[in-house]
């Protein structure tokens, strides 16, 4: 399901994962430098981005993706890049489509579960679902996630389509799990200088956000993984991320008090409630094998242009 990498020779291996994490993440801290020399910290979770911190986070979700690319086309020099990082529909096509829409699905469902749990908790000021306008809202939380897909391809190519596979290398038990834990450390730090500026838990002090967001991605990325796994794609991970990033953390305000303060430790898929409805997905996924390439190669027909090992 994934290009495999073991005729590289190892030292390359090694040298592009090297370069591939310090790109990414030199990228991320230059893209955000202007933000941190500013002193500017999210003081709310209803606080809306202004145009430099909107223009700060874009450049950063591109890092990843440029040095996924960098390192495919000058250090491994293995494939095109396309075929590498899994940027492309495989066939049948219909797999795919199906992995697209559980991308909507699987979120979706997570996030609601995550509400209640937190409005059972007390921790979620839940106001009701207002029918009125309910469409208009959910039409434009989709547009707006799909408008910025190219920002999570920027994420995506990197993390689900170089990284993790680079790690997984043969696909045995060993290695998934390790490289399930290191793609998830990798992409929650990476996140350090916006969860420094309360990016993700405004108001709390890193010594909160960054455990905090350890376990949102120790917890999502297998999430992500199973999505690009079932389809041999790159584009439903990237969908589901969006989702997640957007779509998801819109339902937390919509359906809230309007009056009320938002704490997402408590009560969004980056909260405990959250990580419960996660966590009890994931290890479905991972009982039921579905967490394992091997799963999807022995149960699909093979195709010439689509079956990559691992």
């Amino acid at each position: 399901m994934t290009v495999s990498t073991r005729h590289l020779p190892l030292v390359n291996r090694r040298r592009g994962l090297f370069i591939f994490l310090g790109v990414a993440y030199i990228g991320m801290w230059a893209a955000m430098s202007p933000l941190l020399a500013s002193g500017y910290r999210r003081g709310s979770a209803r606080e809306e981005t202004g145009a430099l911190e909107q223009v700060c986070i874009a450049a950063a979700m591109l890092a990843p993706a440029l040095a996924a690319i960098l390192v495919v086309r000058c250090v491994e020099r293995s494939a095109r890049v396309r075929d590498t990082l899994a940027l492309r529909w495989t066939k049948p096509w219909g797999r795919a489509a199906r992995a697209c829409l559980m991308a909507f699905v699987v979120p979706a469902g997570l996030t609601t579960a995550a509400l209640v749990i937190g409005t059972f908790a007390g921790r979620y000021p839940f106001d009701g679902v207002h029918w009125n306008g309910l469409g208009a809202w959910a039409a434009a939380s989709v547009l707006n996630m799909l408008v910025s897909l190219p920002l999570f391809f920027g994420e995506e190519l990197g993390w689900q389509g170089y990284l993790f596979p680079r790690l997984a290398q043969d696909g045995d038990r060993r290695s998934l799990i390790r490289a399930y834990a290191i793609t998830g450390a990798a992409f929650a730090l990476w996140h350090l200088p916006t969860l420094l500026m309360g990016g993700q838990y405004p108001g709390r002090p890193w010594y909160v956000s960054v455990p905090a967001m350890l376990v949102s991605c120790l917890l999502i990325l297998p999430v992500f993984t199973w999505l690009r796994l079932r389809s041999g794609s790159v584009v439903p991970a990237v969908i589901g991320h969006a989702f997640v990033s957007s779509v998801s953390v819109a339902m937390v305000t919509e359906f809230a008090d309007s009056k009320a303060a938002l704490d997402p430790l408590h009560m969004s898929m980056a909260g405990w409630p959250g990580w419960i409805v996660t966590g009890a997905f994931v290890a479905f996924l991972a009982l039921t094998g579905r967490l394992q390439p091997s799963f999807y190669t022995a149960r699909t027909v093979p195709h010439p242009a689509s079956i990559r090992r691992l």
